[in-house]
Parts: C-alpha cells; sequence; structure tokens
C-alpha cells in the first residue's frame, strides 16, 4: 500500500532528475524520491542492511521492488564536490568527522571487506593497465603506488561506509543529516573512509580530523589518497567520467610528486 500512495505522488511530479546512470546501476530523482535501480541486488541487499545498522543519519527506505530501491530524499545539502571548492563551513566538515568516528564505534557488520591480498593484487593490476595504456605516465603511477604501500598494512577493522565520499554526506547548519550510498559498506580501515572523505579536499583534513577525535595516521590517509585514486581511475575512464578535470583524481596524484 505505502508504494502504491508514493506511486501516486510521484505521478504528478513534471520532471525526472537522472542523477547518475551508466551500464551498471542508475539513479533517479522523482520530486522527493530517489529511484536505485541496480543490476546487481546484492549491493542493494548491503546497502539496505547497512543503512539499517547504521548509528548515523540515513534515507528512509520508502519500499523495494527489485531492481528498484526506493528512498526519501534527504535534508540539507551535499558537504561538496570533487574538483570543486567546498562551500561547507569547518564545522561541518568537523560534523562530519565525528559521523564517521561514531560508525567507526557501532558493531561490526557481518560480512566481511576487501583483504589485503585483493587489494594489493588489484592495486598492482591497474598500475599496469595504466602505464600499459598510456592513462598515465609511469613516473607518476610508481611514485604514488609507492605512497600507497602505507597504506597497506594491518588494521583493526571497524563499520565503514566504504564510499564516503563528499557528495554521499549531506549537511545543514553544521550538522550531519543523512549519509547515502551504503552498498560497498564492509568490514575495513577506519582510515579509509577519512581518506575518501577528503579526497580532493586536503585543506579540509584538518576539521574531519578534530571531529573525528583521535589521532589518525596522516601519512595512511595520504596513501589511501593515492590508492583509491589509481583503483578508480580505469572505472571513471569506462563510464564516461573524467579523473584528468580540475581536482579530480589525477590531480591528486600529481600533488604526490
Amino acid at each position: 500500500m505505502t508504494s502504491v500512495v508514493i506511486l501516486a505522488k510521484m505521478a504528478d511530479v513534471e520532471e525526472v532528475e537522472v542523477v547518475v546512470a551508466h551500464n551498471e546501476r542508475a539513479t533517479l530523482r522523482v520530486g522527493d524520491v530517489f529511484l536505485k535501480i541496480d543490476a546487481d541486488q546484492t549491493r542493494t541487499d548491503v546497502e539496505v542492511e547497512a543503512m539499517a545498522m547504521a548509528p548515523i543519519p540515513t534515507p528512509e527506505v520508502l519500499w523495494r521492488k527489485p531492481p528498484v530501491l526506493a528512498l526519501a530524499a534527504l535534508p540539507g545539502t551535499a558537504l561538496g564536490r570533487l574538483g570543486e571548492p567546498s562551500t561547507a563551513s569547518p564545522a561541518a566538515w568537523a560534523a562530519a568527522g565525528a559521523a564517521a568516528r561514531r560508525l567507526h564505534d557501532a558493531p561490526l557488520p557481518p560480512w566481511p571487506g576487501r583483504s589485503l591480498d585483493e587489494l594489493a593484487t588489484r592495486l598492482d593490476g591497474e598500475c599496469e593497465w595504466l602505464v600499459t595504456n598510456g592513462v598515465l605516465p609511469s613516473d607518476l603511477v610508481t611514485r604514488n603506488r609507492q605512497v600507497a604501500e602505507a597504506a597497506l598494512r594491518p588494521w583493526k577493522p571497524v563499520f565503514m561506509h566504504g564510499d564516503l565520499q563528499i557528495t554521499h554526506v549531506f549537511v545543514g547548519d553544521d550538522k550531519i543529516t543523512g549519509v547515502i550510498d551504503w552498498s560497498e559498506a564492509a568490514q575495513g580501515d577506519a582510515l579509509y573512509d577519512l581518506a575518501v572523505l577528503t579526497l580532493g579536499h586536503e585543506e579540509h583534513l584538518d576539521d574531519v580530523v578534530a571531529g573525528y577525535g583521535t589521532d589518525v595516521d596522516l601519512d595512511v590517509i595520504r596513501a589511501w589518497w593515492s590508492l583509491r585514486s589509481l583503483l578508480a581511475i580505469r572505472w571513471l575512464v569506462e563510464h564516461g567520467f573524467d579523473p584528468s578535470a580540475p581536482g579530480c583524481e589525477v590531480d591528486v596524484l600529481k600533488a604526490r610528486l
């Protein structure tokens, strides 16, 4: 019955906004409802379960009819966007750090994340692809591969969001109003979340760490910046995104030279 009522409301909306669309998944906004369509329903399973477990605000699940998941829009605005200056205040960035800490202190989800061996193997493969295909200069890849080594060490598993980029964190009045896109949530390294949150926005790292409320290894966060960027570039290129846009992944790598 709930889904029927919501669909009736959606019928009055004149515009459908395509938030993101590629051959794996698509997200549409119809009024105050987001419709997520995913070819892999295991990702949706993770997203729904992770949101139910998370101790921080998440979107309300309105209904689910595979392959579609309907979520209520969050109040507030995204913390920022990669490649663009963030207009959010230092207090809002600190609130994001505090929200990450609450998540990391929560009980672990029952499913594991990627192992060190999996990450190292994938990193080797992506670096080889970047150089072999002439996507990036070999010296840039080699240097960042060296920096990334610091992230490949044992860590104490936490409840990790897994894709805590600033477009997924919503704020209002310097408070977190919600965090979206939980399909990568798993057991993992807390510093990975902090790195993804500050990727391309190094100027806000101190604010995030202050909100997080405990000492962190900044060298490991910088290592995750390199590792995340090296792993992301092929996927971005193959799905029609531009990692070489100002302030994005390629610039993150160049900053390590």
